[in-house]
């Protein structure tokens, strides 16, 4: 399905998946539009950037128009739009709710999470982005708003873990990261319980591949992010059920060792 779309959404939830992660943008009216990048050209039939259309132009345009070439378009003209935030909050009410802040956007940061306050959904947000400024006009907005690193919070948790300082007094609660990045290995067992040692979540991403998701969850991360739901749902679920029965077989020689003592 056609990325930062709410069929895109439907369908990673049908699989199982327990949340979703999106890309959000304003309009030139200030409506959050959810959309990776800064312009138009790329996935839609308009061209330019996301932020010279008002949100009812943006809704007019074909979020599927260049999607699957390879197939032939196969959902241009099929009635895909480019949602705004407060569709996909309506759209996907039980589900966790990633929500990554594009650009060096202070507003966006703020009236996004008014869009979030607004329906009820703070306890069920994380909000994420590169962008210290935007995080921090989100975390100022709103104080019990839940964030993960910008780029450099991660850089810094990623050096403390590397001398073991520990993380402490942070603004933020999850990191969200690739397993490598700027040259450098960010995702280790070591940088987990890192992060884990500072209360933090681990959600990596963009993992697709059903080992490197088993090894991400090897080594503690809390949560994979995917372009592949229909892969990644059933690695998890093998993970586990594999962990749980490594779990019992533990607890059992624990038993057993017990017994013979």
């Amino acid at each position: 399905m056609p990325e930062n779309t709410c069929e895109a959404f439907a369908n990673g939830l049908a699989l199982g998946a327990q949340g979703v992660e999106l890309d959000c943008r304003l309009s030139r009216d200030r409506v959050v539009m959810v959309h990776h990048d800064a312009t138009l050209d790329r996935t839609t039939n308009g061209r330019g950037p996301i932020s010279a259309r008002t949100a009812d132009e943006l809704r007019a345009l074909d979020a599927a128009h260049w999607f699957a070439p390879s197939k032939g378009y196969p959902l241009r003209g099929k009635g895909i739009r480019m949602p705004r935030l407060v569709d996909v909050l309506q759209q996907a009410r039980d589900a966790a709710l990633v929500i990554e802040l594009k650009g060096i956007d202070p507003t966006l940061g703020r009236v996004a999470v008014e869009v979030v306050r607004r329906a009820g959904a703070l306890e069920r947000v994380c909000f994420g982005g590169y962008s210290l400024a935007t995080l921090r006009a989100a975390r100022e907005a709103e104080p019990t708003v839940i964030t993960s690193a910008c780029l450099e919070e991660v850089r810094l948790a990623l050096y403390k873990s590397w001398v073991r300082w520990p993380l402490r007094r942070l603004p933020y609660r999850a990191l969200q990261v690739p397993e490598h990045g700027g040259g450098l290995r960010i995702v280790s067992p070591r940088f987990v319980r890192a992060a884990h040692r500072a209360g933090l979540t681990v959600h990596v991403w963009t993992v697709d591949e059903p080992r490197e998701i088993a090894r991400m969850l090897d080594w503690g991360a809390d949560g994979i992010i995917t372009d592949r739901p229909d892969e990644a749902v059933p690695a998890v679920q093998r993970w586990l059920e594999s962990a749980g029965a490594f779990s019992t077989e533990r607890r059992g020689a624990h038993r057993a060792r017990e017994h013979r003592g």
